[in-house]
């Protein structure tokens, strides 16, 4: 088969397409013929040199896909040759072919199409685990999602929506904002040009945020908190503003606030397959309904892997980038 490899790592050119061997399905899992495959910011780390897999995990990037199953591994029961599939991976994503975890396998949804589907695993896994299932969103509070249009972004709205929570996002700019409205954010906070703390304040009378998700890390962490609610949760999910950030401690426990941080990859295959069946049981039924969707900015044949990356870096999509095999 043929995958995106990194012989070195680098800038986007880094990503080489490349005649591979096929991979094998072990015990409990399938071999899925990609596709699609989605790109993440963790695959641009990867490609910098700074985000390994997991051992075990495929060395190719690529952490979600969607595809056909070829071939059944010892012990898997519930699936069979021909099941159209997306995947929640640890890796492997940009290739022809993958071996996935029974555990990590979700049907494609009623009315999405086949290559839209790699757009799902990762966001609704990632979103459901740390809004829902760590901070506990209930209907009537208020979420503040950080980049807001990004893939991620994208589904907190919907999803935080279709719950009767109300939305506030950050995002650079007009179109990106105008976008979040359209999903249904109710605040639309441009960080350009605006305080986040003073406009989420200001927005519900000086509450703050319930739950936010952050995708920055430490240059937001003293804000995030200040921005927090009584009783708020922060959830952390990424580290593009830096690892190392002063907390005021004072200010936490006078909000008698919660600060969490999670990653999904490299988690054992228990609580991956835990936060996929959680997935399946409450957002695949709003997402065949058409209450939420997939949001697709482009999709690039997977040889083109290079371009997606200067795509995500540059920062001017809304929503997901996809790669496409020839297969598709």
């Amino acid at each position: 088969m043929h995958a995106i490899t990194i012989p070195e790592p680098g800038g986007p050119d880094a990503l080489v397409w490349a005649e591979v061997p096929d991979p094998v399905p072990g015990e409990g899992e399938v071999l899925v013929e990609v596709v699609a495959g989605a790109v993440n910011r963790a695959d641009v780390l990867q490609r910098q040199g700074f985000y390994n897999p997991p051992p075990g995990a495929s060395p190719y990037p690529g952490l979600e896909c969607s595809g056909r199953i070829t071939e059944i591994g010892p012990g898997v029961t519930g699936w069979s040759v021909g099941d159209e599939v997306c995947a929640l991976l640890a890796g492997g994503g940009y290739a022809e072919k993958v071996a996935v975890p029974v555990g990590q396998l979700l049907p494609v949804p009623d009315g999405i199409d086949l290559t839209v589907a790699a757009a799902l695993p990762e966001v609704t896994s990632t979103v459901w685990s740390n809004v829902f299932m760590v901070a506990h969103l209930r209907p009537g509070e208020t979420l503040l999602v950080h980049g807001g249009s990004s893939g991620i972004g994208t589904m907190a709205i919907q999803l935080a929506k279709a719950v009767g929570a109300r939305v506030a996002v950050t995002a650079g700019g007009p179109e990106k904002l105008a976008r979040c409205a359209e999903l249904g954010a109710d605040i639309l906070i441009d960080y350009r040009e605006q305080d986040f703390v003073e406009e989420l304040l200001k927005a519900t009378d000086g509450a703050g945020a319930d739950v936010i998700l952050d995708i920055v890390g430490a240059k937001y962490l003293d804000r995030n908190v200040k921005a927090l609610a009584v009783s708020g949760r922060l959830a952390i999910i990424g580290l593009q503003g830096g690892v190392k950030g002063e907390l005021n401690l004072g200010v936490l426990l006078n909000k008698r606030a919660a600060v969490t941080a999670t990653s999904l990859r490299g988690r054992p295959l228990a609580e991956k397959a835990a936060i996929v069946a959680a997935v399946r049981e409450h957002v695949w039924p709003l997402i065949g309904s058409g209450v939420v969707r997939p949001v697709v900015d482009r999709t690039l044949p997977m040889s083109d892997a290079a371009e997606a990356h200067r795509v995500l870096e540059s920062s001017a999509h809304i929503g997901k980038v996809l790669l496409r095999t020839p297969a598709a």
